[in-house]
């Protein structure tokens, strides 16, 4: 399971602290689901989920104003008491008295937001979502062409750096060389980056650390990617029959998602680059419902009859 520190979050989204302890921002995330208190303020209790951050904004602190301070201290301490991470104000509202004396009761941060209350939830919830998302790394390479997220996987020493970098001065960008982070971030979408010690260099053999950013400059390069179709290199082997058509389908699993795939063969005189660009444009034809494979074999259904 993947946290993330409540620090880090006050530094992404620039959250003021109100009522924190020195501490707290060691406090761990586990969940990117997030909370209005609507029904807790109310009273209601049952079904709550304590480790989630609450967000409070203009709706529950109008509610809130309208109990008198008896009441609102009351209904304050029974929501502080459950012990959830933090509590975020949105529209830069004050806090009440009776909510700050909970604060330092049950030492539960209180942090404030300049952002409307939609807005910053979700952006929250988009980023924890990428944070806190299930996670494997691959040796490949990953690179963007055509708008296509393409991860390149296969042997060491069979081509994927050099095919990378022929990719990159044909105008396409790099994401991750030699090692891909990939992360789960929603059901049917795989996103890749690169480690930060690693990121925008390649390992070229003969020549060795490369720069990416550096030598073709930022538009060469990016810093993550959605995964959308998955190249196999292989050495050529005599006597395999490698697919001429394309009547079928072939996925690869990641993280347990199928992501659509393709296998090809490595021999003297092929240029993998332009091969992967094809590659590339025929994926994004598919997603637009044409695909001339399956066009070929109806006109030749068609001539049969």
């Amino acid at each position: 399971m993947f946290t993330v520190k409540l620090k880090t979050l006050m530094e992404e989204f620039h959250l003021e602290p109100v009522c924190m302890s020195e501490s707290a921002g060691d406090i761990d995330i586990t969940t990117s689901d997030v909370n209005r208190p609507g029904l807790q303020l109310s009273g209601y209790m049952e079904y709550f989920g304590t480790d989630r951050i609450q967000i409070i904004g203009k709706v529950e602190m109008t509610y809130l104003a309208s109990l008198s301070p008896q009441e609102r201290k009351k209904r304050l301490d029974d929501y502080f008491r459950t012990g959830f991470p933090c509590l975020v104000i949105a529209r830069d509202q004050d806090p009440f008295p009776e909510m700050m004396e909970a604060s330092e009761k049950y030492s539960i941060p209180i942090l404030r937001t300049k952002d409307i209350t939609s807005r910053f939830m979700s952006g929250l919830i988009r980023y924890l979502n990428v944070m806190l998302a299930p996670r494997i790394s691959m040796h490949g390479v990953l690179v963007e062409v055509y708008g296509e997220g393409i991860l390149i996987l296969g042997e060491s020493g069979v081509g994927k750096s050099e095919t990378a970098l022929e990719l990159v001065k044909r105008g396409h960008r790099l994401i991750a060389d030699d090692l891909v982070e990939i992360r789960r971030v929603s059901d049917t979408t795989l996103l890749g980056a690169a480690p930060e010690n690693i990121r925008h260099l390649i390992e070229i053999r003969g020549i060795g650390i490369v720069d990416v950013k550096h030598l073709f400059g930022m538009g060469a390069v990016k810093m993550q990617e959605n995964i959308n179709l998955v190249i196999k290199l292989e050495l050529w082997k005599e006597g395999k029959m490698y697919d001429r058509l394309g009547l079928e389908d072939h996925f690869t699993d990641i993280l347990g998602i199928s992501v659509p795939s393709l296998v090809i063969p490595v021999r003297p005189g092929r240029n993998l680059a332009i091969i992967v660009e094809v590659a590339a444009m025929n994926h994004r034809q598919k997603k637009m419902g044409y695909n001339a494979a399956k066009f070929l074999s109806e006109r030749f259904f068609k001539f049969d009859d």
